[in-house]
């Protein structure tokens, strides 16, 4: 139209190079683990230089997730029985536990025909070192951690999301600190509180439970602020068409405090690493045999944890729990053609009787008893413990004592669970 000034064409910043977005994750990274661990940050960097090593010695190699898996757990023995004092590696294990995760994930995506080739060492180390999950994780596939870098626009869901895992994060500190320690002092009257430990058994299994809850909480805490860090840099979302999802989930807390089964309290502790474990270990177990595959893998997550005897008692306790629980129910299930399986059935699922009394009854029954093995579980992680035993692990005198004043009754009762398994066999 003629008298209407020019447009003018502005064209968009450029964008960064490839190269730069991840040199500048590896920069918020570094920056991050100084900040947590100042020079001690250098048991973390060897274990990523040397994950690297190991990738391009063997990067024409078709087992590169198994070499990589073989040098992590070598490197973490050494480190916890002789390189770094107790104290210093038990702070780092976190840490340490991301790497190896990512590292170990990335070798076996490789050999799977995943990825087309060997990440440069830029993008290995900005993989490694993605300034969302360097601390607190959770493990994400170097897949999203591409997506990530790529950048996404600020939006309304996005700042919700952080807000919401923030806020969240804050709550379960409280409960942990603030609530759990006292939780049955708050809800019955005092005067019913004594009475009640007075009663010294009883005593110990409310004690163990406020424990137990303690714990998870404790444990909430960083899982939702790992959402938090995840989504503020960026990643943990899902697109479907041109709908982005900022829907990254760590653990699902109902469903471990209000459980249907043991199977759903280990799948929503930590959805990441389950995920992980899954794919990358069950998995490539199972040839083994289904039983041999579980103790495998919760013998994987308890390496990851470091050798500490009541970690490895606690999840290898877990992995005999949450079989004989799933062959169990698998027979219930057969037996009775009812939704009595560990995992929810789907909607229309085969099953004769899903929604009868009896069938809610029963799954309430083995929902009541893995919050008893929770409880029994968590008495290990004991409120009232001292620091320095926290920070360098509980000795196997100290897991054998506090599962003895509770007469082992979980490990009793998963044996009888399995006694009864194999007569109605």
């Amino acid at each position: 139209m003629e008298g209407s000034p020019p447009q003018l064409h502005v064209p968009p910043p450029p964008a960064l190079p490839g190269y730069a977005k991840h040199l500048s994750t590896v920069v918020g990274g570094f920056y991050a683990l100084h900040h947590f661990f100042q020079l001690q940050m250098v048991w973390v960097v060897l274990l990523s230089l040397l994950c690297y090593l190991v990738l391009f010695l063997c990067r024409h190699s078709a087992h590169r997730g198994v070499f990589l898996s073989i040098t992590i757990l070598i490197y973490l023995l050494m480190g916890e029985m002789h390189m770094v004092d107790t104290v210093t590696w038990h702070k780092m294990r976190g840490a340490q536990m991301i790497v190896a995760m990512k590292a170990v994930s990335l070798g076996f995506d490789l050999d799977r025909g995943e990825l087309p080739a060997v990440p440069s060492p830029v993008e290995f180390m900005g993989y490694i070192y993605f300034v969302g999950t360097a601390i607190f994780g959770p493990w994400s596939r170097f897949r999203s951690y591409l997506q990530a870098v790529e950048s996404r626009a600020l939006s309304l869901p996005w700042l919700r999301k952080v807000s919401r895992s923030l806020l969240l994060s804050i709550i379960c500190l409280l409960v942990s600190t603030c609530v759990a320690p006292y939780l049955f002092s708050y809800f019955i009257p005092l005067y019913g509180y004594r009475q009640l430990r007075k009663r010294k058994r009883k005593a110990r299994w409310l004690r163990a439970y406020e424990s137990a809850i303690s714990f998870h909480f404790s444990s909430y805490f960083v899982g939702f602020l790992s959402e938090a860090t995840a989504t503020l840099a960026g990643a943990g979302f899902t697109e479907e068409k041109d709908n982005l999802k900022w829907d990254l989930t760590v653990s699902r807390p109902l469903n471990v405090e209000l459980p249907r089964s043991m199977v759903e309290v280990v799948t929503s502790w930590n959805l990441p690493m389950s995920s992980w474990l899954n794919s990358y270990v069950f998995k490539n177990s199972l040839q083994l045999g289904t039983f041999s595959a579980v103790i495998v893998t919760y013998a994987a997550s308890a390496l990851l944890h470091g050798l500490s005897f009541h970690l490895a008692a606690v999840l290898l306790s877990l992995g005999f729990i949450t079989y004989v629980e799933h062959v169990l129910r698998k027979r219930l299930s057969v037996i009775f053609d009812a939704c009595l399986l560990s995992k929810r059935c789907p909607p229309g699922c085969p099953h004769r009787h899903n929604t009868n009394l009896w069938v809610r009854l029963l799954n309430l029954l083995f929902g009541v008893l893995a919050v008893f093995h929770l409880a029994y579980l968590g008495s290990l992680f004991d409120i009232d413990a001292d620091d320095t035993v926290e920070e360098q692990g509980y000795s196997m005198s100290y897991t054998i004592y506090k599962w003895s004043e509770l007469s082992w009754a979980s490990h009793w009762v998963t044996f009888g669970c399995w006694v009864f398994y194999r007569l109605i066999g």
